[in-house]
């Protein structure tokens, strides 16, 4: 197996894996009776933690250098997107918000064609169309599970990890890691002036923490990794993964049961991002020399 393939494949572990953790993103929300600004700051703060102590342990000091402005520019888009994020929770609902990330492969598509070249196989606009049906058949029949205005924040988090996408492709050595702790970092002190600045009770100290090492730390570090080895529009897609897995943890665990526009368009995104890895894989595996 040649280097490249490797590490393609690799990049298709850790960004599904990332999907995974920052679906739980909606879970979280709805777990912690905490309102956004303390939620936001207590996620910031220990995925900061779990970042900074992940890359000295990986890089020591040098995980933190060479930063500059493309690694700034990553922290504080990231900052926007996790705030927008969480905020359009309080007027959407989780199927909505996943579901309008789904959207994600488009928009990360056109912004790395414009910006760095990268153009999306006939396979990755194939599949980015089907899922833009999705959002298009959930928010245009959907909207009695949410507002404009929360389906906006959700539309602003989306451009925003694009962006973030787009970046890491462009710059591939930054310390993205260290950027996506900066990140939450920010987003934790941003916070501070808003948020109930007590010691949460022992149980909701406890889900804040998993909220920020899971969800935040282990999925923005996943994502960091895998974003690097693919190119934006097919990190895009295997992240919205994100879409159909999110209002399945609330479900699980809340029963709180998205309607039946929402299950058509979250069926649509799955398959079409199934079918996409599934197809790339058997590709790549032709590529191989026998």
């Amino acid at each position: 197996m040649s280097d490249q393939a490797s590490s393609y494949r690799l990049g298709l572990v850790l960004v599904t894996a990332s999907a995974v953790a920052l679906s739980m993103g909606g879970l979280f929300t709805r777990l912690i009776s905490a309102d956004t600004p303390t939620m936001l700051m207590w996620r910031g703060f220990f995925g900061a933690a779990g970042i900074f102590l992940f890359v000295a342990w990986r890089s020591g000091g040098a995980g933190f250098k060479g930063l500059g402005w493309p690694g700034l520019a990553y922290a504080l888009i990231s900052a926007l997107g996790m705030i927008c994020f969480i905020s359009s929770l309080a007027y959407t609902s989780v199927a909505h918000n996943s579901i309008i990330y789904a959207s994600v492969p488009f928009i990360a598509g056109a912004m790395g064609w414009l910006l760095t070249g990268d153009i999306m196989s006939r396979g990755a606009i194939a599949a980015s169309l089907a899922a833009l049906v999705g959002v298009a058949v959930m928010v245009g029949l959907g909207q009695s599970e949410g507002t404009l205005f929360g389906d906006f924040l959700s539309l602003i988090m989306t451009i925003c990890v694009a962006g973030m996408m787009v970046i890491a492709r462009r710059y591939r050595n930054i310390p993205l890691l260290a950027a996506a702790g900066l990140s939450a970092l920010l987003t934790g002190l941003v916070m501070v002036p808003f948020a109930h600045l007590t010691l949460p009770q022992p149980l909701m100290f406890v889900e804040l923490a998993g909220f920020g090492l899971v969800n935040s730390a282990l999925g923005l570090a996943l994502f960091t990794l895998g974003s690097k080895l693919l190119p934006p529009a097919e990190t895009a897609l295997i992240g919205a993964l994100d879409a159909p897995l999110g209002p399945f943890w609330v479900w699980l665990f809340f029963a709180e049961t998205p309607g039946l526009p929402t299950f058509i368009g979250g069926g649509i995104v799955f398959a079409a991002v199934i079918v996409h890895i599934l197809l790339s894989l058997k590709a790549n595996r032709s590529a191989q020399p026998a």
